[in-house]
């Protein structure tokens, strides 16, 4: 058995997170998923031989929307490996549109996931609900296995109310903590871009994360993970101290009412055991 599944316990890699690309793995002692495939292959496959693993013993992969650092190695992976994709209708179809995804997925693999519907897919309970984002579609998704859950919403327009109650259940959560405003105002983008960032569509800044978290974390909530950074308009230090400061200021300590984290963009994590 590979050693990252020992252990009866949900645990979680990230394998690369922000805009060159996306790509989180969730195990069970007897199973596993990708969620995006935004990473080239060849590298993840080199990640997964220096943890033990191999690819070939992912069963699944959900996909959260169709721009290229979610999707550019998905149906490559699946071909390769005869493995099942999950999104939404319209992230298929935007899948098949995009030039960017040479290899597609071929219809006999490509699995629908409705939003709001709760369905099992191997050892994992998932349910995907709607995220505000400019791509064809755009899902996070919950998911419950070896009694606990963890949870993932990246390229985050605006936090809705369906998403605010995931929050609240969530035990472990990865979300987007994408640009400091400041930043982008002041930087070099082109004004259609920075419109295009900071709008409800768009993406979430370090402080709206924060506040996220202020409004609607339960005291359940063990591990928050901060994703998606911007290398343009974002470090992950600034991306730590804004959050830190905020919660701190509602009395909420990182370190010992949560552990929080950020995502590096190009590189993997450790591994982290999901209680």
């Amino acid at each position: 058995m590979h050693e990252i599944l020992q252990n009866d316990m949900m645990k979680f890699i990230s394998f690369g997170s922000g805009s060159s690309g996306n790509c989180y793995l969730l195990t069970t002692p007897n199973d596993a998923l990708l969620i995006d495939l935004g990473v080239g292959l060849r590298g993840l496959k080199k990640d997964f031989r220096e943890y033990g693993f191999s690819l070939s013993a992912v069963h699944h992969v959900l996909i959260t929307h169709d721009h290229a650092d979610h999707i550019k190695s998905v149906g490559s992976f699946s071909h390769d490996y005869n493995i099942p994709v999950y999104a939404t209708r319209e992230v298929h179809v935007g899948i098949n549109r995009n030039y960017c995804i040479t290899q597609k997925i071929s219809a006999d693999l490509a699995r629908v996931i409705e939003k709001g519907k709760t369905q099992q897919i191997g050892d994992f309970t998932v349910t995907a609900f709607g995220v505000p984002h400019d791509s064809s579609d755009n899902v996070g998704y919950f998911i419950e296995a070896e009694g606990t859950n963890f949870c993932v919403m990246t390229d985050v327009g605006t936090v809705t109310d369906e998403m605010k109650e995931y929050i609240r259940r969530a035990r472990h959560l990865v979300i987007e903590a994408n640009h400091d405003e400041e930043m982008v105002m002041s930087g070099p983008y082109p004004q259609f871009l920075k419109t295009r960032i900071l709008s409800q569509t768009g993406h979430l800044s370090n402080r709206n994360c924060a506040l996220a978290l202020i409004e609607n974390m339960s005291e359940d909530l063990q591990n928050v993970w901060l994703c998606h950074l911007s290398e343009e308009n974002n470090h992950p230090e600034l991306a730590r101290k804004t959050v830190e400061s905020l919660l701190r200021d509602y009395g909420i300590i990182a370190g010992v009412d949560l552990q929080l984290e950020v995502l590096k963009r190009n590189s993997p994590t450790g591994v982290f055991e999901l209680e």
